[in-house]
């Protein structure tokens, strides 16, 4: 094998490695592939998640059914939260980052209760009412 034959060679090896382990950082970092969703029918406006389904810390990431768009429902004291997995920036979905969300595409921030941490957007995540009804979690859109 001749000089230049080698360096190409290994030059497109080398760029087949850190492609590779890119793009498994990326995955890594991808909220999906961490916590899978609970899917779930909206019906008539209402998310109906049994409180069994919950995690032990009481969230969960639900991914209703015909939307674009994950919601993130936490417990906060004695009640429940839920918000849209969506950035106000640019309608982009939220994975997790630390104690709250993160938008990939242009780097939004949001804590844990939807307020904005950094930008560039300015508003904060939309919040859904929720209620205990019986063993469920009604989610209210």
């Amino acid at each position: 094998m001749n000089r230049k034959t080698f360096l190409k060679s290994s030059c497109q090896l080398c760029l087949l490695g850190a492609a590779g382990m890119f793009s498994t950082s990326l995955l890594s970092s991808c909220g999906a592939t961490k916590t899978a969703a609970y899917r779930v029918p909206v019906v008539d406006g209402k998310i109906s998640v049994p409180l069994a389904a919950l995690e032990a810390d009481g969230s969960k990431i639900v991914r209703p059914q015909g939307w674009d768009f994950d919601v993130a429902v936490h417990k906060n004291g004695d009640r429940y939260e839920a918000l849209l997995l969506r950035c106000t920036h640019m309608e982009n979905p939220l994975f997790p980052s630390g104690n709250g969300w993160v938008c990939h595409l242009h780097g939004s921030v949001f804590d844990a209760e939807g307020r904005v941490r950094k930008g560039p957007a300015e508003k904060a995540l939309t919040r859904y009412r929720t209620e205990v009804v019986g063993e469920n979690l009604m989610i209210y859109t």
